[in-house]
C-alpha cells in the first residue's frame, strides 16, 4: 500500500521528485501552476502557448528543470472545463497523473490537485476521493501468474498532499487517515472477489473472517456450521449448498464500539462463492465471471476490517451467509420446497436465483442482534444489470429516511447508487400454488420481485438492499473486482460514527 500524508505551503517551495499540477482547458493554469509560472518567468505558460497542453481532462505533460522552484520536475494534469470540475473529473485528472509517474521511476510526488476548490464539496471528499483512486490505479492483481507483467522498477511510493491552509491540518491528516483504511478495505475486498473459486471457498471467506481477529483482537468472529446452521432451521441456505462438496458456513463478525444498549447497524453479504446456476444450469459464457457471486460477502469483510482499524465508536455486526451453488444428484431441484429459518415455505422454481434462499435465512438471523438497521449487499440479479448498468447499484428500502441516508453517503463517496421501488404490487409475482412464495417472479422487473422476496424476511426492522449485480465487477479487457460498494458504506459508517458521537443517534 502506498504512503499519504498532508501538508500547506507553497509550490515553488516544495522539495519533491514531482510536483503534479492542473492545467483547465483553454490552457486555463490552475492556481498553483499560477504560482510555479510566475516564480518561473512564465516557463509553464510559454508551454502552454505551444500547444502542449491544451488542459483536455486526463491529458499528461513531464517538464523537467523548470526554473526558480525547489522540486526536480512538474507534472502538468488536464483537467477539462473549469466550470464542470467536479469530484469525477478529481478522480480521472488523478488516476492520470498517478499512471504517468509510477512507471517513470517517481518514488514520492506532491499534489495540488487537493487545493482546488469544487463547489459543494468538503476537503475530506477531494482527500478521500484522491487516496482511493491513486490506490485504485495501482492496484493489481498477478499473484497466479507465473512470470507477472513487469512492474515498474521503482514505483510510487508515497503521495502528498496540499491542503489548502495550515489551520485544518490536523483534521486533514485525520481525514487521510480514515482513506487509508478504506482504501485498505476496498483492497482486502478486491483481492477476496478476484480469488479463483478453487481457493476462495466457503471455509477460505471464514478462515479470512477469523483471520481479522489477529490484528483487530477486540473482534469477535464465530463461524457456524452445517449442523448448528440445521439446529437453527436455516434449510433455506443449506438447500442451496446440497449439490456442493464444499460445506457452507455462516460467518459472524462483531465490532461493539459504541454503548452497550446501542442498537447495532448489521450488514448482511452474500457469498455465493461460485454460481453455476445448479440443477437451473447458466449458459457456459462468462461463467467463470460467477466467481464473483460472493462480492458482497468479500465487501462485509473489508467494512468490517475498516471498522475495526479506526476503531469507531458504534457498533456493527457483519453477516456473512457463504455456499458454493453446484449440480450434482443431491443438487435442490425446480419444484423443491424448503421451510427457512422464518418459517416460511419457499417453492423453488428456479436453482439460479438462489442469492435470495441464502440471504433470507441471513436477514431471519439478523433480527436476533435487535438491530437499529440492516443493510445487505448481493451480486443478486441480471435485471438490475439491464435495468441500470454498471454505474450505479440499486437501491430498495422499506424506509424512507433510510435510503435517503444511504444515498447521500453514495453522492459523498461518488459510489452511487438509484433507488427503485419496493411496491405491494410486485408481490403477485410472487405467488406459489404450493407454498407461501416462489423464488422468482417472471421475466418482468427480476430485480424489483427479487427484492420484495426479501423483503419478507425484513419486517420487523429497518432495512435496505443493495443489488451491486452491475457494480461488484467490470468485465472484458479490465475484467477484475471494483471493491463496491465498501466506499459508500464506509461513508455511510463514518457519519453514523460521527453522529453517535455528537449524541445524534438515540
Amino acid at each position: 500500500m502506498l504512503e499519504f500524508s498532508v501538508k500547506s505551503g507553497a509550490p515553488e517551495k516544495q522539495r519533491s521528485s514531482c510536483l503534479i499540477v492542473g492545467v483547465f482547458e483553454a490552457r486555463k493554469l490552475s492556481d498553483a501552476a499560477e504560482t510555479i509560472d510566475k516564480a518561473s518567468d512564465g516557463h509553464l505558460s510559454a508551454i502552454t502557448r505551444r500547444g502542449d497542453m491544451e488542459g483536455e481532462l486526463g491529458d499528461t505533460l513531464l517538464i523537467h528543470g523548470v526554473p526558480n522552484i525547489q522540486a526536480e520536475r512538474v507534472l502538468l494534469v488536464g483537467l477539462g472545463k473549469e466550470r464542470e470540475f467536479d469530484l469525477n473529473a478529481l478522480n480521472k485528472a488523478t488516476t492520470a497523473a498517478v499512471k504517468a509517474l509510477h512507471y517513470r521511476g517517481t518514488t514520492e510526488c506532491v499534489s495540488h490537485l487537493t487545493e482546488i476548490d469544487i463547489k459543494g464539496i468538503e476537503l475530506e471528499q477531494i482527500l478521500r476521493q484522491s487516496v482511493l483512486a491513486i490506490d485504485a490505479a495501482v492496484y493489481r492483481f498477478d499473484q497466479f501468474k507465473s512470470t507477472p507483467e513487469p512492474g515498474p522498477r521503482r514505483p510510487l511510493r508515497k503521495v502528498t498532499f496540499i491542503t489548502p491552509s495550515r489551520r485544518g491540518l490536523l483534521e486533514a491528516e485525520n481525514h487521510v487517515r480514515e482513506a487509508m483504511a478504506i482504501s485498505s478495505g476496498i483492497h482486502l475486498t478486491k483481492n477476496l472477489a478476484n480469488l479463483p473459486p478453487n481457493l476462495c471457498t466457503p471455509t477460505a471467506l471464514a478462515d479470512q473472517a477469523r483471520k481479522l481477529m489477529e490484528t483487530h483482537p477486540h473482534l469477535a468472529v464465530e463461524v457456524l456450521d452445517q449442523s448448528r446452521m440445521e439446529a437453527l432451521g436455516m434449510n433455506a441456505l443449506l438447500a442451496v449448498a446440497k449439490g456442493s462438496v464444499e460445506s457452507p458456513k455462516f460467518i459472524i463478525m462483531e465490532h461493539m464500539g459504541g454503548r452497550d444498549d446501542e442498537e447495532p447497524i448489521v450488514l448482511v453479504g452474500k457469498g455465493v462463492t461460485f454460481d453455476t446456476g445448479g440443477i437451473s444450469l447458466k449458459p457456459g459464457l462468462d461463467m467463470d465471471q460467477m466467481k464473483y457471486d460472493m462480492a458482497g460477502a468479500a465487501a462485509v469483510i473489508g467494512l468490517i476490517s475498516i471498522v475495526a482499524e479506526l476503531k469507531l465508536p458504534i457498533n456493527v455486526v457483519g453477516l456473512v451467509p457463504t455456499v458454493e451453488n453446484m449440480p450434482d444428484g443431491n443438487a435442490l431441484k425446480p419444484g423443491d420446497i424448503v421451510k427457512s429459518m422464518s418459517g416460511q415455505t419457499i417453492e423453488v422454481l428456479n436453482t439460479d436465483a438462489e442469492g435470495r434462499l441464502i440471504l433470507c435465512d441471513a436477514l431471519t438471523y439478523a433480527k436476533r442482534f435487535k438491530p437499529d438497521v440492516v443493510i445487505d449487499m448481493a451480486t443478486l440479479t441480471g435485471a438490475c444489470v439491464i435495468a441500470l448498468g454498471r454505474v450505479p447499484s440499486g437501491l430498495f428500502s422499506n424506509t424512507r429516511a433510510l435510503a435517503q441516508e444511504i444515498s447521500k453517503a453514495g453522492e459523498s463517496s461518488h459510489d452511487r447508487v438509484w433507488e427503485l421501488p419496493l411496491w405491494d404490487e410486485y408481490q403477485p409475482q410472487l405467488k406459489s400454488n404450493f407454498a407461501d412464495m416462489a423464488n422468482i417472479g417472471g421475466r418482468e422487473g427480476g430485480a424489483l420481485t427479487a427484492a420484495a422476496f426479501l423483503s419478507r424476511f425484513t419486517k420487523d426492522y429497518r432495512w435496505a438492499h443493495l443489488d451491486i449485480a452491475g457494480t461488484a465487477w467490470v468485465t472484458g479487457d479490465n475484467k477484475g473486482a471494483t471493491g463496491r460498494p465498501v466506499a459508500l458504506l464506509s461513508e455511510f459508517l463514518l457519519k453514523r460514527a460521527r453522529a453517535n458521537a455528537q449524541g445524534q443517534i438515540k
